[in-house]
């Protein structure tokens, strides 16, 4: 039996070999108007990679421990939020993201039996609080190393449109937070660009620039936050999702070379709102799971699910389960943990990384160039592009060019908006409360019809 490699018996092929070979299978159709098709961010997308697409591959793409199971609890009533949280890591969670809508929320109730030396916390701010910072430090004093402050008030600005205090008190509050002995600070929201529709070389470049205003402010050393959180939200475009997430740590890897900082990218993904639909609204599973493999495949850190059924319903007990199941699935029996660099060698991926890296690139020195990110920002001129963007995806989603199976192709019949809504008595002195929503509408219908029934 010869001892031969097996492939050494066939001789290589070329792409120009692949290539004629398409070629001729087209009958005289034309190869690339046929067959390679152009990505909103100018990318030209061919019908097969090969070796002589390879491009320099680096060893900094994926986290470094791996990703983790996480779970989001709005911490509005904090004993009902800690109940909530620790009956998420009896089952299977791995990491807690809360967000906390105003200082009257204790840490000590909140954080209550949660073991912190095992459990990454995040923590989302919707105000700016030194004080409140300080006592949660001090409650975590033991186990900093796993508590993530996001905090991020260009993000605020961006989102609202205003300051949490105004830009100096804001920048003066985070200094000293980051002078004290926090060391995972600062956050930067990427989802906030995606959600709002701008296509992946417009969120990575907005978001290096959001990041670069805050190094340009962190000049001294003990300034400097050891880790930067970036909050990613992902769609369902598969490979580009995966190549998007790779190009974030390049790319914030060539900046913070540029500052000679040693602060970290720490990458948080959430399956986008955007594509989420309220008819068939059980494909939102798919997407979702699709949309987490993307993640995991793209080296996120962490993985928060979007229930189903998020954008319709407030926060469930079933929603969150099945969120939960979808990444417990993923981990622990189709084994999503096993392998930290799965899409290495990827001819496919390795392009698109590549590709999307230097488009980033190219745009972020335009904004840098503009005046910055704040600048354009405050000009509207971030909003603007969003806003074109976000139309062009509209546009090929009402043509039918972009395909969203069972919300604008192979729809049920019975899942349809109606042409009109009616507007119950009890909300037309209020219009902006018109409904919109099927859902909502037949909810309302039965309060209505319980109240009739009431009263009789």
């Amino acid at each position: 039996m010869s001892k031969t490699p097996l492939f050494d018996e066939f001789s290589p092929v070329s792409a120009k070999e692949w290539k004629q070979k398409i070629q001729v299978d087209l009958k005289g159709a034309d190869y690339n108007e046929t067959l390679v098709w152009d990505s909103p961010e100018g990318i030209k997308v061919k019908p097969f990679y090969h070796a002589d697409d390879a491009v320099a591959t680096f060893n900094n793409f994926t986290s470094k421990k791996g990703w983790s199971v996480g779970q989001k609890i709005y911490a509005g009533n904090a004993e009902l939020a800690n109940k909530k949280a620790l009956k998420a890591l009896q089952r299977g969670v791995e990491s807690l993201s809360f967000v906390i809508p105003s200082e009257e929320i204790k840490v000590e109730s909140l954080l209550k039996n949660i073991d912190l030396n095992a459990v990454s916390v995040y923590v989302k701010l919707e105000f700016l609080s030194h004080e409140y910072v300080q006592a949660l430090v001090q409650f975590c004093s033991d186990s900093l190393e796993n508590i993530y402050l996001n905090l991020d008030p260009i993000g605020q600005l961006a989102k609202s449109g205003n300051w949490f205090e105004g830009w100096e008190k804001d920048v003066a509050m985070l200094k000293k937070i980051l002078a004290g002995k926090a060391q995972n600070i600062v956050s930067v929201n990427l989802a906030l660009y995606q959600n709002a529709g701008a296509n992946m070389v417009q969120q990575l470049a907005y978001t290096l620039a959001h990041a670069n205003e805050y190094l340009n402010i962190f000049q001294t050393e003990t300034e400097r936050p050891k880790t930067i959180t970036f909050k990613v939200s992902v769609g369902t475009n598969y490979f580009f999702e995966i190549a998007k997430l790779r190009a974030l740590r390049r790319l914030w890897i060539t900046l913070v070379e540029f500052y000679d900082f040693d602060t970290e990218c720490h990458i948080v993904a959430y399956p986008t709102r955007r594509n989420k639909t309220l008819y068939d609204y059980n494909t939102n599973m798919l997407r979702t799971t699709s949309e987490c493999m993307s993640a995991v495949l793209g080296g996120a850190d962490r993985v928060v699910n979007l229930p189903y059924d998020a954008i319709y319903h407030k926060d469930n007990e079933f929603g969150e389960r099945i969120a939960l199941n979808q990444l417990l699935l993923l981990k622990n029996e189709s084994y999503f943990d096993k392998v930290n660099n799965a899409a290495d060698g990827a001819y496919y991926i390795e392009s698109l990384t590549a590709q999307l890296t230097e488009k980033a690139l190219e745009l972020f020195k335009s904004i840098e160039k503009g005046g910055g990110f704040l600048k354009q920002l405050k000009e509207h001129t971030i909003q603007r592009k969003i806003a074109e963007s976000a139309s062009k995806e509209q546009e090929k989603f009402l043509g039918g060019e972009e395909v969203l199976i069972g919300t604008n192709r192979y729809q049920n019949e019975g899942d349809k908006m109606k042409d009109t809504i009616e507007v119950y008595p009890f909300l037309k002195t209020n219009p902006r409360k018109t409904l919109i929503q099927p859902i909502l509408e037949k909810r309302l219908a039965e309060e209505v019809e319980q109240k009739r029934l009431d009263d009789e």
